[in-house]
């Protein structure tokens, strides 16, 4: 079993042990949910409480002080209590989101949490000048309403007060859900950052296959694309299947179908780029009526800014003339415009140092998902930590991690934490 002194103190840090726990904790957590028989947490639903009743616990057990904001962020907050001597401690807050997406695996997310937790356990051999905050963010996913980083966007203190009266599937508003989990959707502010933290680490499962191609447990994350998510809607006329000549039918779906397939042509010969229809909801939906109107979501992403933006307004136009040559009526709606994130370039420096001092080639990606880390870069200088993927599988329940993965993150989790403590 692999051990290894942190400092000259009679404590040791069993690695392996704390790694096999960060990994039976997620799958603790994957036995929380809100559809029997699959893994699914939306944002503010009883699975979530059922979580943060779960994490809470283990964070109380570290001796930290639990505690829930008005977005529905579980936090737990260093204990010790405010004195002249440690009242302007720094703070690094170590997080990642408890939320999925429907029939999702075990550890997106999830795992940045626990190893937050794996650390602050493994730090008590240190004596460090700055305090830990660990965060399970609530929503990160978008799914209940549509809308990604409801969790990570009340700490960056960018909320829109717009988004209180969002709508989910069933009618409820972000307002109202606020309100029945039992919080104050007025206190919302209240959520922002503590003034004194100085840094952001997230680690989180790299969900593609680069690292596993390279043959690396680890990667610091350089930069996070950006992405543009637009709600398409395709209008034509519903009518009997039987009675409507091919002719005179203006197809919703047809319509959709044949910029779908243009879509996929249009992103494989476009370098770098990725664009997902994923979502089509079809109305009248019988099988012996014409499709009258398709609702359809576009998901783009590409490193590049300026790349995106172009990719985007030509599938855009790309959309109204296939409407156009249809007969159909063309509209369209932006629920997401994420410019991509570079992450801090002193972090990420350090977080290569720690991956290559546990005894692995250093290595900097690029994510092509979204993360919390993309919106508290904006306020507060962060870094991110890829773990390796097996199979390149994510938001599936195939989706796995390695021990030795888990626990070369912890060994260069301390590492980072030692670097930043020279620091201050």
């Amino acid at each position: 079993m692999a051990i290894k002194r942190l400092v000259s103190a009679k404590i040791e840090v069993d690695f392996q042990t704390l790694a096999l726990r960060v990994i039976a904790r997620c799958a603790e957590l994957a036995q929380l949910t809100e559809t029997p028989g699959m893994l699914t947490r939306t944002f503010l639903s009883p699975a979530i409480r059922d979580c943060h009743r779960l994490i809470a616990g283990w964070m109380e057990s570290l001796g930290l002080r639990s505690s829930v904001d008005a977005m529905g962020n579980l936090r737990g907050f260093p204990s010790s209590e405010p004195t002249p001597s440690n009242a302007i401690r720094p703070r690094l807050l170590i997080g990642s989101h408890i939320d999925t997406v429907p029939n999702a695996g075990a550890y997106d997310g999830v795992l940045g949490v626990m190893l937050g937790l794996a650390l602050v356990e493994a730090s008590r051999t240190l004596e460090l000048p700055f305090d830990i905050e660990v965060i399970a963010f609530s929503e990160e996913e978008g799914v209940r309403f549509r809308v990604p980083f409801l969790g990570s966007r009340a700490l960056a203190g960018t909320p829109d007060s717009q988004l209180l009266a969002l709508r989910d599937a069933n009618g409820v508003t972000l307002e109202a859900a606020i309100r029945s989990f039992g919080l104050d959707p007025n206190e919302i502010s209240a959520a922002k950052l503590d003034e004194n933290t100085f840094a952001y680490l997230e680690f989180h499962i790299e969900q593609g296959p680069v690292l596993e191609s390279l043959g690396l447990s680890l990667a610091a994350v350089k930069a996070i694309a950006g992405q543009s998510r637009r709600t398409i809607v395709f209008a034509g006329s519903a009518n009997h299947a039987g009675t409507t000549p091919m002719e005179m039918r203006r197809d919703a779906l047809a319509g959709a179908a044949e910029w779908i397939v243009a879509v996929e042509n249009f992103a494989r010969a476009y370098p770098g780029l990725v664009a997902t229809v994923g979502r089509l909801q079809v109305a009248p939906g019988a099988s012996n009526v014409v499709p009258g109107e398709v609702r359809a979501s576009l998901d783009i992403r590409h490193a590049s800014d300026v790349e995106r933006t172009t990719a985007t307004e030509t599938l855009l136009a790309s959309a109204r003339t296939i409407s156009e040559k249809r007969g159909l009526r063309f509209s369209c709606h932006e629920d997401l415009e994420q410019s991509a994130v570079a992450m801090d370039a002193e972090l990420t420096a350090a977080a290569e140092r720690a991956i290559a001092a546990a005894g692995q080639e250093s290595k900097t990606i690029i994510s092509g998902a979204g993360h919390d880390a993309m919106i508290l870069a904006e306020v507060v200088p962060s870094a991110m930590i890829f773990l390796r993927t097996p199979g390149g599988i994510s938001h599936h329940p195939d989706e796995t991690v390695l021990v030795g993965d888990v626990e070369q993150a912890i060994r260069a989790g301390i590492t980072f934490l030692k670097e930043l403590a020279l620091k201050q």
